[in-house]
């Protein structure tokens, strides 16, 4: 697991930050929803920048290219429900089988012959495989189209160039034009597209089978996927022990953070924080088609609890940022749990139990949020010691996590799940009346109401539940 660096920036409040280190922290929770190990984004962006270095580029593209590699999956989460859907699985599980996928057109019937619905029954899966056989060039050439296509858009939330923008997008291209969704080929694909893809089959092979698996597979695809110039100087450069012990460090994500053009380091305020929060809420909501702008409602909801409760604007800003990325964890459940209509088995559970613990880790990397972690984290927790994950009871969960229990409890109950249609406010509060002082706080569910009555300050709620009027 990474360690954060030594920073670089301050913020207004006095935190010191870096934009390398909040966004390396973000690619882990990345990493999850691909079903990578952790820190494969590090590592890719390491290969990428090296490989990058190499081929001469300057300053301003050595940056693009950084980001472009560290975020190369920014749309990961988006096409993660149709993965499950598709391919009948979990999408983790799929999506990482399917980044060992050889480049010849057998090796992908061979996936859907020996992945597809492995767990279902005979029907279902018979079926599922059916209309990937018979459509397959639709359903991935969708499925990439949606991945790049929002992974590029978030990228230029968060302020990077059309450069990064564009490198994300072009992601899955192919040297020869097989690749997808636009089937470009050579050098209108972009170069920090085509390096990002080969350093992402550089790390996959090498996290499965070691350095000369690396190697082969960047040979085998060479001139097919992978630009072949790039793939020569990867294979010169790879040649040595040192790329790989360097590649192999505990210290490769300083080395990594360490390795981003000084010259293009920009400053990271509380309104480039604020935007970051933002990105990445849409990048867990795009999870699940049941939680578009859960992320955000849950942030302006707490929001407009700590105003009622006497916040200061600094504090309110702090806790708005930790309630909108309370579930960054959730990247890290399966789509085939989180849109799962019965009842979570118990292995099932434990997996979504698990996305708390996720997100205080994830959290906890980034020096200016370190102090939210646990405040995230901790939103299932209960006040009678009955929550999870650390069983926290009234004595130990802070004010701000209670802050944030009431605020996604509600929009749960009032926004469409799997499992049922929302309720109206009114039924919602009522709900929450009962749990009141063993799950909910009095005062947090007081000011709820408050502020439900007397309108939510600052900004309109976005996507507001139908029965809100």
């Amino acid at each position: 697991m990474f360690q954060s660096p030594q920073l670089d920036f301050k913020t207004e409040s006095g935190a010191q930050t870096s934009l390398a280190e909040i966004l390396g922290a973000f690619s882990y929770a990345l990493d999850l929803t691909e079903g990578q190990p952790a820190g494969h984004s590090i590592r890719a962006c390491w290969i990428g920048t090296k490989l990058a270095q190499a081929i001469g580029l300057n300053e301003a593209a050595l940056r693009d290219v950084y980001y472009a590699v560290l975020l190369k999956d920014l749309g990961c989460s988006v096409n993660a429900a149709r993965v499950t859907e598709m391919f009948v699985g979990n999408d983790r599980d799929l999506k990482r089988d399917f980044k060992l996928v050889g480049p010849n057109p057998e090796d992908f019937g061979e996936f859907i012959m020996t992945k597809v619905g492995v767990d279902a029954d005979a029907d279902t899966r018979d079926k599922a495989v059916a209309n990937l056989l018979a459509n397959a060039g639709a359903i991935m050439t969708d499925i990439m189209d949606t991945r790049c296509t929002r992974g590029a858009d978030i990228a230029r939330q968060l302020r990077f160039s059309d450069d990064v923008a564009q490198a994300i997008a072009h992601l899955d291209e192919h040297w020869d034009g097989s690749g997808l969704p636009l089937g470009i080929s050579g050098e209108a694909i972009h170069i920090g597209g085509r390096i990002a893809q080969l350093a992402q089959i550089a790390d996959v092979f090498y996290m499965t089978g070691g350095a000369n698996a690396a190697l082969a597979e960047i040979i085998r695809r060479s001139g097919s996927w992978l630009d072949p110039k790039l793939a020569e100087t990867f294979v010169r450069l790879a040649s040595t022990q040192l790329f790989w012990t360097a590649l192999e460090s505990e210290t490769i994500a300083q080395d990594v953070f360490a390795l981003e053009p000084a010259t293009q380091r920009v400053d990271v305020d509380e309104d480039y924080l604020d935007d970051i929060a933002n990105a990445f809420g849409q990048v867990i909501d795009a999870k699940s088609s049941f939680t578009s702008g859960h992320s955000e409602r849950v942030g302006l909801y707490a929001d407009a609890i700590a105003a009622f409760m006497g916040f200061n604007d600094a504090d309110r800003r702090r806790l708005r940022r930790a309630a909108t990325l309370h579930d960054v964890g959730k990247l890290g459940v399966s789509s085939a749990i989180l849109e799962k209509p019965g009842k979570l088995d118990a292995e099932e559970w434990r997996e979504m139990q698990g996305h708390a613990d996720h997100t205080t880790h994830i959290l906890s990397q980034i020096g200016v949020m370190h102090d939210m972690a646990l405040i995230a984290g901790s939103h299932h927790e209960r006040l009678d010691g009955k929550g999870y994950p650390l069983g926290l009871d009234a004595r130990s969960i802070s004010i701000e996590s209670r802050i944030i229990t009431v605020a996604d409890i509600f929009d749960a109950l009032t926004a469409d799940r799997p499992y049922r249609a929302a309720m109206p406010v009114e039924k919602a509060l009522h709900i929450m009346a009962g749990d009141v002082g063993s799950a909910i706080d009095p005062a947090c569910f007081y000011a709820l109401q408050m502020a439900l009555e007397k309108g939510m300050p600052d900004k309109a709620l976005p996507k507001l539940p139908q029965h809100f009027h």
